[in-house]
């Protein structure tokens, strides 16, 4: 493998000026550092980056802290951070919390201090008053996905606003026996996602007029089977049915036109389905959805992350970010009765 020095002469330049170029220090002209480039791309150098940490600074690895990676949304968060790092030049180093609060105490007190992070991006976890003095202790640029942190930048959509903005387009369809299918209101869940979304529903509801009761809103898992099992407990009896449903999330959704297919309960001439993420099975379902776009979030977050590197300064912006209703093939006006 080549050296550093072979390099700088390739390219013409000083071993210290070859250096600087690669490891993204600054004072180096764009044509310069294009020249180094490409000569340690032709010689088959590779960079140290604990090397280019005594030059600049930097480690070039950002801490990404999450409670789940294998879900939908939690994995278009993390790639499209991924894609995004890789863009621009740095390493992610992923942390899982957990519900044990040993565990996640050490993620914040000792994981992200011995990787040396240049920052950290936090994904739907809300972060503890301890938790948040850590972070800040490290003096790095902190963004947070799914909610605000106090003190640090966030990135969020309005899950009031979604669950509401489902809610009116079947309300201005003519539906007024409309099924709420969320999380369950006692499972702990960060940002208090579920109530914000069955809050949503409720606020459009009362604004229409009606004041659906408690047996309006049926509690399940946020994934497809739970949808699924929920839809046929729900719309079972033909005498209590709901002429539409507005499911807290699309996997849901996708659930509950599963579970109406079973009972030969036709979507959306028999049953109105709409929901929230426009996740990829959505237009495969022809699922009517509000849409965010998850891995643009993770690579929004990065961007926030840069400019503040770059700029050598931590900010702290609140983003929220635009919603949009996509109309699909799963809702209609009602069938007269």
């Amino acid at each position: 493998m080549s050296s550093l020095a072979e390099v700088a002469r390739h390219a013409g330049v000083s071993k210290a000026t070859a250096s600087r170029a690669l490891s993204g220090a600054a004072h180096v002209s764009d044509a310069t550092r294009a020249r180094v480039a490409a000569s340690a791309a032709e010689l088959g150098f590779v960079a140290s980056t604990s090397a280019a940490s005594l030059v600049t600074g930097r480690t070039r690895n950002v801490g990404v802290v999450t409670p789940f990676i294998s879900r939908w949304f939690f994995g278009e968060v993390i790639e499209g951070i991924e894609e995004a790092l890789i863009d621009a030049g740095y390493d992610l180093s992923l942390f899982r919390v957990q519900e044990d609060p040993d565990l996640r105490q050490r993620v914040f007190d000792y994981f992200l201090v011995r990787k040396r992070v240049d920052a950290v991006i936090t994904v739907c976890v809300a972060l503890s008053p301890e938790e948040i003095r850590a972070l800040a202790a490290l003096g790095k640029p902190v963004v947070g996905i799914g909610g605000g942190i106090a003190g640090m930048s966030s990135l969020r959509i309005d899950d009031v606003a979604a669950s509401r903005l489902a809610t009116e387009h079947l309300l201005s369809l003519g539906h007024q026996r409309i099924l709420h299918v969320g999380g369950d209101q006692e499972e702990r869940m960060d940002f208090h996602v579920h109530a914000q979304r069955l809050a949503g529903f409720r606020q459009a509801m009362a604004t229409a007029g009606h004041r659906p009761g408690d047996d309006f809103a049926a509690a399940t898992e946020f994934t497809i089977a739970g949808g699924f099992a929920t839809g046929l407990r729900v719309l079972g009896n033909p005498a209590t049915r709901p002429s539409a449903i507005v499911a807290a999330s699309d996997e849901v959704a996708i659930g509950v036109i599963l579970a109406a297919r079973q009972l030969g309960i036709q979507v959306p001439r028999d049953l109105s389905v709409v929901g929230i993420d426009d996740h990829d099975l959505a237009e495969m379902f022809g699922l009517t959805t509000v849409r965010q776009v998850p891995r643009a979030q993770g690579r929004d977050a990065v961007g926030m992350i840069m400019a503040s590197i770059d700029a050598r300064e931590i900010t702290s912006h609140d983003l929220q970010l635009p919603l949009t209703l996509r109309v699909r093939s799963s809702t209609s006006a009602p069938q007269p009765d």
